[in-house]
C-alpha cells in the first residue's frame, strides 16, 4: 500500500481542489498554446481556417480534460492503469486490420467523430503503468533482472507495435520515456549502460544490413539517415525538408522577418509548415529571441513539474510527474533537433503548437494527471 494510500485525509476537498491546482503549469501551457494558434493563424495566410479554429477547439475540449482529470483523486488513476494500457495496446493492434493509411504509414484510426492516433495514447498508459508497477515494487528488488525484465517487456510491446505502422520517432519515444521511468524509479545505470552498447551494435547494424533482405528499417527511414548525415546531396528531393526550413531558420536572424512576413511559410517553400515544421516558422518571423522564448516557456513547465514531483511523498504521483514532464521534453527537444538538422526527421510534432488532435488532447490528459497528483499530494504528517 503506497504512502497516498495511508494518507488519504490529508488532500484538499471539494473547491479546494481548484485552489490547489498548479496555476503556473496551467497559465504556461496555455502561453504556450496562444502562441501555436498565432503560428497556424500566420501559415494559413492571415485565416481562422483551415487549422486555428478546430485546434482552438481541442485545445478547450483537452483542457477541460485536464481539470476533469484533475479533480479525480490519483490513486483512481493509479487503479486505472494497467485497463489503460491494455486499451491502448488493443488500440494499436487495431490499426493494424482497420487503421488509415496517409502518406505511406498506418498509423490512425477513424471514429467518425474524430481520427485517433492511438500512439499517442500509448505515451501517456506507458508512463502510467510503470509508475504504478515501481509504487508496487519493493525497492529492494528494482534491480533484480526479473524485475528489470517486467518492464522492459512491458516498454517492448507498444514500442513493437507502434515500429510496425511504422512510426519511428514515436517508437524512440516510447522507448526513451519508459528508460527515463525506470533509471527514476531506481533501476541500477549497468543496465543503462549495457542498452547503450547494445544501441551502438543495432546502429552498425541497421548501416550492415543496408539492402538486403534483412534491412532492420523501410527504404524512406533510411533515405532520413542519409538526409540528415547530408542533406546537399539531394536538396531538391530527399534532403528538400531540412534545406528550406535551414533556410527559415537562418533568414529569422536575432528579432525575424515580423509576424506573417516569413517568406518560406507564405510562399509554401516549408513542407508541413503546420505541422512538424512549424517550428521553423516562429523562428522565421519571430527570431533567435522568439524561438529561445518558446524554448524558455517550455523549460519552466519542466521545472514546475520537477518542483512538484520532488515534493510529492506518493512514488506512484512522483514517478508520474516526472514521467509527464519527460514526455513533454522529449516531444519539444526531437522536434527542434529535426528541423535544425541535428537529428534525422522523424515526423514528430512541436508539443501545443504544432497542428494535430491526438497529440494535444493526449498531452492535456497528461497534464491532468500531473495536477491530480499535484492536488492531491500527501502532506507528511508530524
Amino acid at each position: 500500500m503506497s504512502y497516498l494510500e495511508h494518507n488519504v485525509k490529508t488532500v484538499p476537498v471539494g473547491p479546494q481542489k481548484i485552489l490547489s491546482l498548479n496555476w503556473a503549469v496551467i497559465i504556461l501551457l496555455s502561453a504556450v498554446s496562444g502562441i501555436g494558434f498565432l503560428m497556424l493563424y500566420s501559415v494559413a495566410g492571415g485565416s481562422m481556417t483551415p487549422w486555428v479554429e478546430p485546434q482552438i477547439k481541442r485545445f478547450a475540449l483537452g483542457m477541460g480534460l485536464m481539470f476533469f482529470v484533475a479533480m479525480v483523486p490519483i490513486w483512481f488513476w493509479r487503479n486505472m492503469s494497467v485497463l489503460a494500457y491494455g486499451v491502448s495496446v488493443i488500440l494499436l493492434l487495431g490499426v493494424e486490420f482497420f487503421g488509415t493509411t496517409n502518406m505511406g504509414a498506418k498509423r490512425w484510426i477513424d471514429l467518425g467523430f474524430m481520427v485517433l492516433q492511438p500512439s499517442e495514447l500509448a505515451k501517456l498508459s506507458l508512463i502510467m503503468v510503470l509508475a504504478a508497477y515501481y509504487d508496487g515494487l519493493d525497492l529492494k528488488k528494482t534491480s533484480r533482472p526479473l524485475w528489470v525484465l517486467i518492464p522492459v517487456l512491458i516498454i517492448l510491446l507498444p514500442t513493437a507495435l507502434v515500429l510496425k505502422q511504422p512510426d519511428l520517432g514515436t517508437a524512440i519515444l516510447l522507448l526513451t520515456g519508459g528508460g527515463i521511468i525506470m533509471f527514476l524509479a531506481g533501476v541500477s545505470w549497468y543496465y543503462f549502460a549495457a542498452v547503450i552498447a547494445a544501441v551502438a551494435g543495432a546502429i552498425s547494424a541497421v548501416f550492415q544490413f543496408r539492402g538486403t533482405a534483412w534491412q532492420f528499417l523501410k527504404d524512406y527511414q533510411y533515405r532520413r539517415i542519409d538526409t540528415f548525415l547530408n542533406p546537399e546531396s539531394d536538396p531538391l528531393g530527399a534532403g528538400y525538408h531540412i534545406t528550406q526550413s535551414k533556410i527559415a531558420l537562418g533568414s529569422g536572424g536575432w528579432t525575424g522577418r515580423g509576424f506573417m512576413q516569413g517568406t518560406q511559410a507564405r510562399l509554401n517553400f516549408l513542407p508541413e509548415k503546420h505541422t512538424d515544421f512549424i517550428f521553423t516558422t516562429l523562428a522565421e518571423e519571430f527570431g533567435f529571441l522568439g524561438a529561445i522564448s518558446l524554448l524558455g516557456l517550455y523549460t519552466l513547465i519542466i521545472l514546475f513539474c520537477i518542483f512538484s514531483a520532488m515534493k510529492n511523498a506518493d512514488r506512484f504521483s512522483s514517478l508520474v510527474i516526472f514521467g509527464v514532464a519527460a514526455m513533454l521534453f522529449l516531444y519539444f527537444a526531437v522536434n527542434m533537433s529535426m528541423v535544425m538538422g541535428l537529428a534525422p526527421v522523424v515526423g514528430v510534432p512541436l508539443p501545443l503548437v504544432s497542428y494535430g488532435g491526438s497529440s494535444m488532447l493526449v498531452l492535456l490528459i497528461a497534464f491532468g494527471l500531473m495536477q491530480s497528483a499535484h492536488v492531491h499530494r500527501p502532506h507528511r504528517t508530524r
